[in-house]
């Protein structure tokens, strides 16, 4: 496993279309949720333990070999939010682009070609990280500061928050993403004898209901 492959995939230049999205921050600020870095803190460390987490048990999953397809359908049902579906297709269909130009595999051609319109961004993640010669491990990890690095930019833009500030909080849940990134590759290591049901499915109502209201913004910063 080479540590540079993994700062490849998650460094924020890599062009898989998430510095368009605000993980539901925007929607947070408006509703006055967010209002400070405290509030992003907050905000972040839930999204972590919910979203977070279901993210990162697919993503490793998928870097176990799993079949994508049974994954993309779990994903499916772990995601009651029609606009939350559809963008989860949109990262994932930009994140196929960038894992197949970056890593080509005939794994990532073979879902390509049955999910034409986008698999769901985690399954991607985590099929991008095995074709990369990653683990389950580091595509948890990706998958996890994910989470909480695309709300903690977004809140940057959206509050003029100083980005050391941000920062500050990225620090401070660090422990929290390795936790959570534990949790999540334990849970990807029960599918093979136990099936997709021993993934998390942990929910998050106020972003579900945040991302069903910001879909209808007529103005808008980001696509999410």
């Amino acid at each position: 496993m080479s540590r540079a492959t993994l700062l490849v995939l998650a460094d924020g230049r890599f062009p898989a279309g998430g510095h368009a999205h605000s993980g539901g921050a925007e929607a947070a600020v408006a509703a006055g949720r967010i209002k400070d870095a405290a509030g992003l803190e907050a905000f972040c460390r839930g999204r972590l333990h919910t979203s977070g987490l279901v993210a990162a048990a697919l993503a490793a999953t998928a870097a176990l070999g799993v079949d994508p397809l049974l994954l993309d359908d779990a994903a499916d049902a772990r995601t009651p939010s029609a606009a939350l579906r559809t963008v989860a297709r949109k990262l994932g269909r930009q994140m196929m682009r960038a894992a197949r130009s970056t890593w080509p595999s005939p794994e990532l051609d073979a879902l390509a070609a049955v999910r034409p319109k986008g698999a769901h961004q985690p399954v991607v993640l985590g099929l991008a990280a095995r074709s990369a010669g990653l683990g389950p491990e580091d595509a948890a990890h990706v998958a996890v500061y994910e989470a909480v690095s695309g709300p903690a930019t977004a809140v940057v833009r959206l509050l003029s928050l100083d980005p050391f500030d941000a920062t500050r909080v990225l620090a401070r849940l660090a422990p929290e993403l390795d936790r959570v990134a534990a949790d999540a590759v334990a849970a990807a290591r029960r599918v093979p004898d136990h099936g997709v049901d021993a993934l998390p499915a942990a929910s998050a109502p106020l972003l579900d209901i945040g991302a069903e209201a910001h879909a209808g913004w007529a103005v808008r910063l980001f696509a999410s």
